[in-house]
């Protein structure tokens, strides 16, 4: 009896304290879930509003209407409440005229659901429809289940759901315009703090030298999580571009949305630097398996590749804490290697420390040609690697990055 009701209190104690996150983050200050309360909070009031005006102001007895379409139509971005704003008056407008004609034709309630219900439900799956078209079945529903079916009460609810789709979309758009900016440079931040930590991971093992087929296989799994960062990063650039749509400049001032948003061309590199490090540790994993001929190097030289791939990790983390504007991200814990420093002096150092650290190397790579070339193989492609995650991430100026 114990363990069944321990386990609905964790799931309590697990969503109190998430709930607490989010409100303390959107107390703190700007961020997703300070977006989320304004975004809430707008529809609540486009609701109110909507009913006002159709209830007390319009004394309209399907007042109902508008506030339902008023809620719905505050979405995450403005053109998205134009374009379902759109859709859902034409769903309402077919779902109520057919429920009308349909009550006519059959005389009753159920006849009318008979006859109207099947085509509205084919309709919903009608792609021009997006996601709105259930709303032409729902009000089809509705419509008949008022036992006010009459083509006066027809106008009224299409005109209330008219009604209720302008305050929605005139509050979206003129309240706090949704503009999506903040999520792209956090969502970046946060690829670019994870590649670091895993490359980090990586160094640690590889330093200790205690590595084998099982950790090679972790490492592999951290790296494919690298995608879900990069997919999210996409998203975010997605709702972006959408975001800006239909909004002025006026809108924007007054949103004081931010400018200095990374350009598309940041996403792509660093999708090539997530690549490189999949690419690592997959040659890994594979020189790890007693299966394959291909052997790991030297353990005398993984000790200074560890050391070229902890110079990588804190060129990441830096780029990550300059993306956030100089706040480090993460949980604000010790970093790879010690501090990722700043300024040119120490990219000068990271540099100099780099091309000695290769040097190392190519030397030992030279010495493993002439011993196994499995060995020789695996070294090779790891150096290829890291050569290839260094021109991504090495430490670039302002102006050469475009942000």
């Amino acid at each position: 009896m114990t363990s069944v009701t321990w386990i609905p209190r964790q799931a309590l104690s697990r969503g109190a304290s998430g709930v607490g996150r989010s409100i303390r983050a959107a107390w703190r200050g700007p961020g997703r879930e300070r977006d989320l309360v304004v975004q809430s909070l707008k529809a609540a009031g486009a609701a109110l509003l909507a009913w006002y005006v159709a209830s007390d102001w319009l004394s309209d007895p399907m007042a109902m209407m508008a506030p339902w379409v008023a809620l719905l139509m505050v979405q995450a971005t403005v053109y998205s409440s134009l374009r379902q704003a759109a859709q859902q008056l034409a769903a309402i407008c077919i779902g109520t005229l057919l429920g009308t004609a349909a009550q006519a034709v059959a005389g009753n309630t159920l006849g009318a659901l008979a006859i109207s219900l099947p085509v509205l439900m084919l309709l919903a799956n009608w792609s021009r429809f997006g996601n709105q078209g259930i709303y032409g079945a729902t009000t089809a529903v509705f419509t008949l289940a008022s036992g006010s079916v009459t083509a006066a009460s027809a106008g009224h609810r299409v005109g209330e759901s008219a009604l209720g789709a302008v305050i929605g979309v005139a509050v979206n758009a003129f309240v706090v315009p949704p503009i999506h900016l903040r999520d792209v440079r956090e969502n970046l931040a946060t690829l670019a703090r994870q590649v670091g930590d895993v490359l980090c991971t990586v160094a640690e093992g590889l330093r200790r030298g205690d590595w084998d087929a099982d950790t090679a296989a972790e490492w592999s799994h951290a790296s494919s999580r690298l995608e879900h960062c990069l997919d999210a990063l996409r998203s975010a650039r997605g709702w972006s571009r959408e975001s800006l749509r239909l909004t002025n400049r006026v809108l924007r001032a007054f949103r004081r949305a931010p400018s200095d948003v990374p350009p598309e061309d940041e996403d792509e590199r660093w999708s090539r630097v997530t690549g490189h490090v999949r690419a690592l540790t997959r040659t890994l994993a594979v020189s790890a398996d007693d299966g394959r001929t291909a052997t790991p190097p030297d353990p005398a030289l993984l000790k200074p590749y560890a050391e070229l791939l902890e110079l990588i990790a804190r060129s990441c983390h830096k780029e990550s804490d300059r993306l956030l504007g100089g706040r480090p991200g993460g949980d604000g814990g010790a970093r790879c290697g010690g501090d990722p420093g700043d300024g040119q002096d120490d990219d000068d150092r990271a540099e100099e420390a780099r091309l000695e650290l290769r040097r190392q190397l190519q030397e030992g790579l030279r010495e493993h040609e002439g011993w196994e070339a499995p060995r020789a193989a695996v070294l090779g492609t790891m150096l290829l690697q890291a050569e290839n995650l260094w021109a991504e991430t090495a430490p670039r100026s302002t102006d050469d990055s475009g942000q």
